[in-house]
């Protein structure tokens, strides 16, 4: 049986990993962390200042912006009709995106900028900029605006 006392890996750009992990050949960003138990698979790029927590699961080619916080449990698909046999569709996230725990995100969509997931939802389609949503599938609920007013206790 393999010791899995969790031990800290530094990559060259100052990001970090805790293993165990698998970090496929993918760029990764300076200050990005990524948690114990997360795949993350070959070509995948990964902006600065990331929070990725344990047990995520990001496909290949794979691109994430600056500032994204994706929960424990998610998984981000690219392939829209398995077994694709290399004929991927890569999800992009773009900056300041929020993804909450046990999300699965369908192949070839865009979360935009600042947008949020909501936990457990599945995203089937792309998410415009600023909104939030929420469920299986996922709908729109709310602006981040509102989403930030009720985090910080202003409802």
């Amino acid at each position: 049986m393999s010791n899995l006392n969790s031990k800290k890996i530094t990559f060259e750009s100052g990001a970090t990993a805790w293993a165990p992990s698998y970090v496929g050949t993918s760029q990764i960003g300076i200050g990005t962390n990524i948690g114990a138990m997360s795949h993350i698979g070959k070509d995948v790029v990964i902006g600065t200042e990331c929070k990725i927590q344990g047990s995520v699961y990001i496909s290949d080619k794979t691109k994430i912006g600056n500032n994204v916080f994706i929960g424990p449990g998610v998984v981000v698909t690219n392939d829209k009709y398995p077994p694709s046999r290399g004929n991927w569709s890569p999800v992009t996230i773009e900056d300041g995106v929020v993804i909450g725990g046990n999300v699965t995100i369908v192949a070839g969509i865009t979360l935009s900028a600042n947008c949020v997931i909501g936990a457990g939802s599945v995203v089937t389609k792309s998410v415009p900029a600023n909104e939030v949503w929420v469920g299986n599938p996922a709908k729109f609920t709310m602006k981040r605006e509102e989403y930030e007013s009720r985090r910080d206790g202003n409802e």
